[in-house]
């Protein structure tokens, strides 16, 4: 039974405010990574309608790529460490973003547009100053998906020396430390809950302010 004494032994014993630290370290910036580039992805598809689809077949490709396989295929490349493991969280995050900035900036009501260009705006002020900001909500939608999927892959990286709580789950299972696991996994599970509602909120909150999705 999980204790108090026994979860601060654990904590202790395992360095988990350093692990955490890294953890939240290498999916700040696969987050901020997925984000630069699945709306830089979903703003081009979306300027070059052709390109569209075999960008986000592409995407869907690599997502099929099981996580822990797509981490192993990255270390010829990148070697041990946190490389592989944010590379393999970007490249699974791109597509909810890219998908989601794509799907938004084609459904913006088009009365919208039409008003920005009666008062002068060029097609790329349109773009910036209208149907971004009224693609926002589905936007956090798309990265709130891929702060999910960060969160996951993460955790993973424990197996390629990434460090993190990944490498207190693994040591915990390969020494069979039963707390271990458990407070690692409890952590883990209530870390990615709390990140997931903030994210929650937000989008909610942009919802009110910008969309009718």
């Amino acid at each position: 039974m999980l204790t108090l004494q026994v979860i601060a032994n654990v904590w202790d014993k395992h360095l988990m405010t350093m692990r955490t630290i890294e953890h939240l370290q290498m999916f700040s910036i696969a987050l901020l990574l997925s984000i630069i580039i699945g709306v830089t992805v979903g703003v081009f598809i979306y300027m070059r309608p052709k390109t569209a689809n075999p960008v986000l077949n592409f995407l869907n490709i690599v997502e099929t790529i099981p996580d822990l396989a797509l981490i192993v295929l990255l270390l010829p490349i990148l070697k041990l460490g946190a490389g592989p493991t944010i590379a393999a969280c970007v490249l699974y995050s791109i597509l909810p973003v890219a998908r989601n900035t794509y799907t938004g900036l084609k459904g913006v009501d088009e009365q919208y547009t039409y008003v920005a260009h009666a008062i002068g705006l060029s097609p790329r002020e349109a773009l910036f100053k209208v149907r971004i900001p009224m693609s926002l909500p589905l936007i956090a939608g798309g990265i709130r998906i891929a702060l999910v999927f960060c969160m996951g892959v993460v955790t993973l990286g424990g197996l390629v020396a990434a460090g993190g709580l990944g490498t207190v789950l693994q040591n915990g299972i390969q020494l069979y430390e039963k707390d271990a696991i458990l407070v690692a996994g409890l952590w883990t599970g209530l870390l990615a809950v709390f990140l997931d509602g903030f994210a929650g909120i937000i989008e909610k909150k942009l919802h009110k302010r910008y969309g009718t999705w």
